[in-house]
C-alpha cells in the first residue's frame, strides 16, 4: 500500500482529474517552444497515439500532439516515423507508438492480443493465399510500396462493401500482412502508408527492438499493458484499465493485488468511487502534490475526439461529467452537436465543445457551432482563454481567419469576436 493509503488520505474527484491531466500532459501548457524530441516523449507518456484519417480539421494524431505541445510543425510526426523513433501497430485501434514499445506488439501473443484485424487477416490469407504471397514476394524484390501504387480495376468495389472491403484487393492484402506482422509502415507520404518488410523496418528502429519483449508470456504481456495503462491514466479504478489496450477479460482489483504488493502500483481512495484508484509508482510525487492541493490546471485547449483523455466515453463521463459521442458516424439528421466536434478543456474541466471545419485553400477555420456545457458561464477569463486557444489552433493549422457560427449561449459569439479583434 502507498503511504497515502496507509495514512487514510483520500483524493477528491477534482484532485483525481488533475492527476490524470498531469499524467496525460494536459495540466499546464508547455512553457517553452516545442522541440523535435517532444513528439516521441509525448507519445511515450500517453503510450498510444490513435490514428484516424478524418481531416476536416487536422488529422487526429497531429491534433492530439498540438493539444499538448502547442505550435509545432506537423512534419515532425512523419519524420519521427521515418527515422525509426516511432512505429505503427494495432493496439486498441491503429496507433503510433514509441520504438521502445514495439516489442509488446510483435511477439506471438502481442500480435494476437489487441484487435480483430489479426483474425480477419489470418482468414483472408487462408482464402487468398496465392495473391497475398505474390504481393509479399514482390515487395521483397522491388522494395516499399503504397496502396496507391496499384491501379484500381473494375469490380474492385461494389455495393454493400464496408470496412476493409471498400479497398482494392492490394490495399486489403497490404493491411492483412501488416496485421499479421510481415509488413510494417516505414514512413507516410501525404499520410498514405508506405509498407516495407518488417525486418527492414525493425532493423532501423531507435532504440532497437528488445528481443526479451518478444518472448513475454501472455500473462507477462498483459501485466505490462496494465502497468502502462495505469501510468498513462494517472489514477484509475480497475474497471477503466482494460479499455486502454482493449484487454480481455476486464481487469479486477484481485488481479492488481500482486502489483500492489510489489510496489509497482499504489492504491488510493477517491471520493465517490466504490473501488480504489490505482497510481503508478512513477507518479508518486504527482499523487503527493494532488493530495496536498498543489496541482494547478492552467491549460485551455481543443481536444481531438480520439484523444486518450476522452476516447473511453464511460471514463470521461465519470471523471469529467462530460457526455460525449463522436457524431461523424451518426446520420446528419440525428446529430446534436455536429460532424467533427472537439471537446474544450479549460483549467481542469471539460467546459464545452465546438464543431469545426478547416477550409485550407481559403485559410479559414470555420466554427459551425460552439456549445458551453450546462452551468458553465462565459466568464471573461474563460472567454479570453478560449479565444486564444481557438486562434492558436487556427494559426497552427494555417487557417488563421476564423469564421464563427452559432454559439450557446448566444452572447458568447460577440465576446469571442471582441477578443479576436483585441488580439489583432
Amino acid at each position: 500500500m502507498s503511504e497515502a493509503s496507509a495514512n487514510g488520505r483520500k483524493l477528491s474527484l477534482t484532485q483525481a482529474r488533475l492527476l490524470q491531466l498531469a499524467a496525460q500532459g494536459l495540466l499546464q501548457p508547455l512553457r517553452r517552444r516545442p522541440r523535435h524530441g517532444d513528439i516521441v516523449s509525448t507519445i511515450e507518456r500517453m503510450r498510444l497515439l490513435q490514428i484516424d484519417t478524418i481531416h476536416v480539421v487536422a488529422r487526429s494524431p497531429y491534433l492530439v500532439l498540438h493539444s499538448r505541445l502547442g505550435h509545432y510543425p506537423m512534419a515532425w510526426l512523419d519524420e519521427a516515423l521515418a527515422q525509426g523513433r516511432l512505429a505503427e501497430c494495432w493496439a486498441h485501434e491503429a496507433c503510433f507508438i514509441s520504438a521502445s514499445d514495439i516489442g509488446l506488439h510483435r511477439g506471438g501473443h502481442g500480435q494476437r492480443m489487441h484487435h480483430w484485424a489479426h483474425r480477419n487477416a489470418a482468414r483472408m490469407h487462408l482464402e487468398q493465399r496465392a495473391d497475398m504471397d505474390a504481393l509479399l514476394a514482390g515487395i521483397r524484390v522491388s522494395g516499399p510500396v503504397r496502396a496507391a501504387d496499384f491501379a484500381r480495376t473494375p469490380g474492385d468495389d461494389g455495393p454493400g462493401k464496408t470496412g476493409w472491403w471498400e479497398w482494392k484487393p492490394e490495399k486489403r492484402w497490404l493491411e492483412a500482412w501488416f496485421a499479421l506482422g510481415e509488413l510494417m509502415v516505414t514512413r507516410r507520404e501525404r499520410f498514405q502508408r508506405v509498407y516495407d518488410l518488417a525486418e527492414n523496418v525493425l532493423a532501423r528502429l531507435d532504440p532497437p527492438l528488445d528481443p526479451q519483449a518478444l518472448a513475454l508470456s501472455a500473462e507477462a504481456l498483459r501485466q505490462r499493458c496494465i502497468v502502462n495503462s495505469v501510468r498513462a491514466l494517472g489514477v484509475t479504478p480497475a474497471a477503466w484499465i482494460a479499455d486502454y489496450y482493449r484487454l480481455k477479460p476486464a481487469v479486477t482489483d484481485r488481479e492488481l493485488a500482486p502489483l500492489l504488493a510489489a510496489g509497482e502500483l499504489q492504491a488510493i481512495p477517491v471520493q465517490g468511487w466504490e473501488t480504489p484508484g490505482y497510481v503508478h509508482r512513477d507518479h508518486a510525487d504527482l499523487l503527493g502534490k494532488a493530495l496536498r492541493g498543489r496541482l494547478r490546471a492552467t491549460h485551455t485547449t481543443l481536444l481531438s475526439p480520439f484523444d486518450p483523455l476522452v476516447w473511453d466515453r464511460a471514463r470521461v463521463r465519470a471523471m469529467f461529467d462530460f457526455e460525449y459521442t463522436i457524431e461523424c458516424y451518426t446520420p446528419a439528421a440525428r446529430r446534436r452537436f455536429g460532424y467533427f466536434v472537439l471537446p474544450i478543456l479549460h483549467r481542469g474541466r471539460l467546459v464545452g465543445r465546438l464543431d469545426a471545419k478547416a477550409h485550407r485553400s481559403e485559410g479559414v477555420f470555420e466554427i459551425k457551432a460552439l456549445f458551453l456545457e450546462p452551468g458553465v458561464e462565459p466568464e471573461p477569463s474563460l472567454v479570453d482563454a478560449l479565444a486564444m486557444a481557438i486562434a492558436g489552433t487556427a494559426r497552427w493549422h494555417d487557417t488563421p481567419k476564423i469564421k464563427l457560427g452559432r454559439t450557446q449561449p448566444a452572447g458568447l459569439a460577440k465576446a469571442l469576436r471582441a477578443q479576436w479583434r483585441a488580439q489583432t
